[in-house]
């Protein structure tokens, strides 16, 4: 078997159900209600078909709007790559409405696939390739990458990142790099993985290259049923060219003379009808780092080149240009979006007489957002948008357009009152879409539900599934990282994140189970001897680094929700709301404790590096070490992200008992305060457990978990105490196993919340059984 072969059938096995059987359990998942919530790099409108859009994101998959239902429907649930939901660019088929094509791939690191579907991406057929993709790194926002020769469909170009320009005349089936075309890539730096080289992370900057662009075809220049000969590909790779055509069907290519400063780098394209290419340039590949640039347009009989940027005045803020469209309905009509103007705001300019003048949306618009409130961000009016890379006006009517931010979509269907200076009006267009990082959650015996903390849009209490509720508040953190209630007074809640303003708070608490908060004063910690060991950075009186601080920064709130014992480094503990705080003593120097859900005194800990498990039985004043048995060697379960879910937990409603979650030795459970700890043979190997109603004619919790058993990474639960566990996710529900958190409903039996890393939250209850859910 041919290698190539090989490895296409090997990476095609990972999108199948798992051979190993396993018992299950059907289950009935639905999305928790957000709206949006995160990055989306790209839109594109199917050319051929009105109200068929398509739209990427940058670890969440590919959405396809439904105009029927009125949603945007998830087109990646089915599979189990997590590879896969970084999408590096979308193409639907410029004939055939139901055929569509995805690139995907998170970051050079991982697995990279062609993907195509004939039926509007219900179903897909996968193509590994051997080039690597980068769908959350550098240059996401650029594109679009992949296109289909609009006179001959079997054929379809890919502009790299790595590997030169990419051809395919089978239908996306396999690929070969256009040898005549002049950049061949840039290697992966040795030892490149996620974000690494030219700029590093999120970043753009002048050096941060991000390979080839996007690619066009020009369709006017061909007929059907031979290929078009006219391609335009854009280039971010340092160098003296950056745009490049091909008149004679990719067989020879040539850089096209006249562009801006070399710095400044392609990133979008548009072509009109009147042989108008317009250009939009930046000096990074972004979608942050970015200072400077502008906007072109190529007459592409003569090519000649004018400088149609809007904004040229001396005292511009600092930015490029992203996305860049053209109307179909009014030849000359053209919008552009800015990018990274996080001064002020990005903005998108509209000109009418192609590039000429322009007018801003700034003055011109007005964003309600009450469907999506977490927008406002505790303002009265939201921000009209920053990480705007994607733009576009929809084909098939002109007053239809939309933008896309670092955290929503905003469409219009008025966008023609500015030809009058009128204002235009723009709503979210984002129902079906949940692309967030879900960090931690927590489900409280009474009161709300769910509990939710996020990356990027804070945190929210929901007390309807179905509904957006607004962000938390006061403080409204960034990121939301720890989570959590007091297990015998539940109306008690306490959380800890990144401030969204410079020098806010890092904690906060609740009385109200989440619905009102009070920032928390938290204590500066006593004087470090080991300067290596010092508190995080943001440390000092009011506020420590729990967004940035050491896996072990973390708090834990007592049974009752009197005591706060937080650990940036020195355990201290407060009584009084933060009034006041006393050092807890005898728990070792970065080690977190839980507290025990039903005992008020009692408190545990554990520290990862002596394998030993510590208690207090007053209140936290001070801690002991436990002569206890059958725990593991615990160091390699040593945590290493600030967000990752605790590994020792304490049952719901049953004092002294802790559960100790090993990554590498498995799962264990103690039932007298850490003395004793036996192992669970059968359980799977966990990320995270979750403690939920318990079962019929039951006393103790079912137990859910996030883990692999049989070689099938799921979402399990048990009934038996872990002795037995049944798979209760199935193969249309894997969401690339990007799980990332999740929590039990103890008043609901069956009932659980998965957080993911790039499709929201969703609640999973038996089938048959949504009627006891509701």
């Amino acid at each position: 078997m041919p290698w190539c072969l090989a490895l296409a059938l090997a990476f095609a096995l990972c999108l199948l159900p798992a051979a190993a059987e396993v018992p299950s359990q059907p289950y009935t998942w639905k999305n928790v209600k957000i709206g949006g919530g995160g990055f989306i790099p790209g839109i594109v409108f199917s050319p051929v078909e009105k109200g068929l859009v398509y739209l990427r994101s940058d670890m969440g998959g590919a959405y396809r709007w439904d105009q029927t239902l009125g949603a945007w429907i998830p087109l990646h649930d089915q599979l189990r790559e997590s590879s896969y939901f970084g999408t590096e660019s979308v193409a639907p088929d410029p004939v055939d409405p139901n055929v569509v094509y995805l690139a995907a791939g998170m970051s050079r690191r991982d697995p990279a696939a062609m993907m195509r579907s004939r039926d509007r991406g219900q179903t897909w057929d996968v193509f590994p390739v051997s080039f690597t993709m980068g769908g959350n790194e550098n240059g996401r926002g650029v594109g679009e990458r992949l296109a289909v020769d609009p006179n001959q469909t079997n054929i379809l170009y890919f502009a790299s990142r790595h590997d030169g320009l990419q051809r395919s005349t089978d239908h996306a089936e396999t690929w070969n790099q256009v040898d005549a075309f002049p950049l061949k890539g840039i290697p992966v730096p040795p030892g490149g993985g996620f974000g690494a080289g030219f700029g590093g992370g999120f970043g753009g900057g002048p050096d941060a290259g991000a390979g080839l662009s996007f690619v066009l075809f020009d369709a006017a220049t061909g007929a059907p049923g031979s290929p078009t000969p006219v391609i335009y590909v854009g280039s971010t790779d340092p160098g003296d060219a950056h745009l490049f055509r091909s008149r004679d069907s990719g067989k020879t290519w040539d850089a096209i003379a006249g562009e801006p400063d070399k710095k400044l780098l392609p990133c979008h394209a548009a072509l009109d009808s009147q042989s108008n290419l317009y250009v939009s340039y930046c000096n990074g590949v972004g979608p942050s780092g970015i200072t400077d640039g502008a906007v072109w347009k190529l007459n592409t009989k003569t090519d000649e080149w004018t400088d149609i940027t809007p904004d040229r005045s001396s005292d511009r803020p600092p930015g490029g240009y992203g996305g860049i469209t053209v109307d179909r309905q009014r030849p000359g009509t053209i919008a552009v979006s800015t990018l990274d103007r996080f001064q002020t705001s990005d903005t998108v300019w509209r000109s009418t007489d192609g590039g000429a003048t322009w007018k801003d949306l700034v003055g011109h618009s007005e964003r309600e957002a009450r469907e999506t409130p977490f927008l406002y961000w505790g303002e009265t009016t939201p921000k009209l948008g920053w990480w705007m890379a994607a733009l576009a006006i929809d084909p098939f009517d002109s007053d239809h357009a939309c933008y896309a931010t670092g955290a929503t979509i905003y469409a219009t269907h008025d966008v023609g009152r500015l030809d009058s200076d009128e204002v235009t009006h723009w709503k979210p267009w984002v129902i079906g879409i949940e692309q967030t990082a879900v960090l931690a959650l927590a489900s409280p015996p009474s009161g709300p539900h769910l509990i939710s903390a996020f990356g990027d849009i804070g945190g929210f209490t929901h007390d309807d599934l179905a509904v957006s509720p607004p962000i938390q508040d006061d403080p409204i953190f960034t990121n939301t990282n720890l989570i959590d209630f007091a297990g015998q007074n539940p109306s008690v809640v306490v959380r800890a994140g990144t401030p969204h303003t410079r020098n806010s708070p890092t904690l906060a608490y609740s009385e109200d189970a989440g619905h009102t908060w009070q920032p928390l004063v938290t204590p500066p910690q006593p004087p470090d001897p080991n300067a290596a060991a010092a508190a995080p950075p943001g440390a000092g009186p009011g506020r420590f680094g729990f967004g940035r601080g050491r896996p072990g920064v973390g708090f834990a709130v007592s049974a009752d929700g009197q005591t706060l014992i937080v650990t940036p480094r020195v355990a201290m503990r407060t009584r009084d709301r933060g009034q006041s705080w006393k050092e807890a003593t005898g728990l070792p120097a970065g080690v977190r404790p839980v507290a025990d859900r039903v005992n008020p005194r009692k408190f545990y800990a554990l520290d990862f590096s002596q394998s030993a498990i510590y208690a207090s039985q007053d209140d936290g004043e001070s801690f002991t070490r436990v002569d206890s048995s059958g725990l593991p060697e615990t160091a390699p379960d040593t945590p290493r992200n600030r967000e990752a879910m605790w590994p020792l937990q304490a049952t719901l409603d049953h004092e002294g008992d802790l559960w100790y979650v090993s990554r590498t030795a498995g799962l264990f459970h103690s039932g007298d305060g850490g003395a004793t700890f036996h192992k669970l043979e059968a359980a799977p190997t966990m990320i995270a457990l979750a403690f939920g109603q318990a079962p019929p004619g039951h006393s103790y919790p079912a137990l859910f978990c996030l883990g692999t058993l049989n070689d099938v990474k799921a979402v399990w639960r048990s009934d038996d105490i872990g002795e037995t566990w049944l798979r209760i996710n199935d193969d249309q529900h894997q969401w690339g196993t990007r799980f990332r958190s999740i929590a039990a409903d103890p008043r609901i039996f069956g009932r659980v919340y998965i957080g993911t890393d790039g499709r929201g939250i969703f609640y999973g209850t038996p089938s048959g059984e949504e009627a006891l859910a509701r």
